[in-house]
């Protein structure tokens, strides 16, 4: 019995003083700014690290989908509301979940907008899990810093002065046509959500509710990557939890997207001109169904209308 214990205190203090030296090395390794030199990755997306706290009431994460359809610029420009982009490149679930976490430590956004092509990216148990320990000990995430690692890491503030102009857009006026059009055939058929992914997204659903927030299921247009499959696996989901989807996929005939002009790759992504209309249907859905302010012309947000001059200036520049 005496030698049980002592094993058991043994076992204590070794697992002790393991997640010590762990927090110890994640708040080193840790970026103190979200400038990529300070070792950030995908500064696009963190931009939202720099926004001021308590400024954004619409969050948008999802892979690449997110950031070539939604523009927050034009939902600036045309309603006034504030909303960010925190899509990456072949976002896993696993990193939407903890971008949604990271928002709601700074911001407390009415609307959390999950685009619904990374539900269906592969995914499994062992990474979601390795996930979860990513996301409490960032030595993991930010392991390659050591050899940026300054004196300044070791006492000194995290400060995130890094905002994008664009919110997590990324303007891309290319044409590439797609001759796929009738890419919605309705059948009865579901594509089968990864059971990983279905953790990751009841999460998202629990921390929304927690934070007073709507999570909103949403499908931009993409004549390569939808089918009415998949789609029926999200309404089958949002059904289930109750929660409101958007496939814009199946209202063409009111977004008006063009399949030969609107892409940018043959249908994977939209172009500038998709993004357009895909963020003036969005703007409006929102305005319609949800209580968003309109901080136009608030002295506080002046530095939105800054971004917006910024944006234009781009887009007359490649038009």
């Amino acid at each position: 019995m005496k030698q049980n214990i002592q094993n058991m205190l043994k076992t204590v203090c070794f697992i002790t003083l393991l997640m010590g030296l762990l927090i110890l090395a994640s708040y080193i390794f840790e970026p103190k700014n979200n400038y990529k030199e300070f070792g950030m990755n995908e500064i696009e997306a963190n931009g939202i690290l720099g926004e001021k706290e308590e400024t954004i009431d619409v969050v948008v994460v999802g892979d690449s989908e997110t950031y070539s359809a939604i523009s927050p610029m034009q939902l600036w420009e045309e309603h006034g509301m504030t909303s960010y982009v925190c899509g990456t490149s072949g976002q896993p679930m696993n990193l939407s979940l903890q971008f949604v976490e990271t928002v709601f430590e700074r911001q407390s956004p009415k609307v959390i907008i999950m685009e619904t092509n990374a539900i269906y990216r592969k995914n499994d148990i062992g990474s979601f899990l390795l996930s979860r320990v990513e996301s409490a000990f960032s030595i993991f995430q930010y392991h390659d810093r050591w050899k940026s690692i300054t004196a300044n890491d070791f006492g000194g503030k995290v400060n995130y002065t890094y905002t994008n102009d664009y919110k997590g857009y990324r303007y891309n006026a290319k044409i590439a046509s797609s001759s796929k059009k009738d890419y919605m055939i309705q059948t009865d058929q579901t594509q089968t959500i990864p059971t990983a992914n279905i953790l990751c997204l009841n999460k998202i659903a629990s921390l929304c509710e927690k934070n007073n927030a709507t999570l909103l299921l949403v499908s931009t247009p993409s004549s390569k990557n939808w089918n009415y499959q998949k789609h029926n696996g999200i309404q089958e989901y949002a059904d289930e939890k109750g929660l409101c989807y958007l496939d814009m996929n199946l209202i063409n005939d009111e977004i008006l997207i063009n399949w030969k002009k609107d892409t940018r790759d043959k249908g994977d992504h939209l172009n500038y001109t998709g993004a357009k209309k895909v963020s003036n249907y969005l703007g409006n859905y929102l305005k319609d169904n949800y209580n968003l302010n309109d901080y136009r012309g608030q002295g506080e947000y002046s530095s939105w209308d800054k971004s917006l001059k910024k944006y234009k200036k781009l887009i007359s520049k490649n038009m």
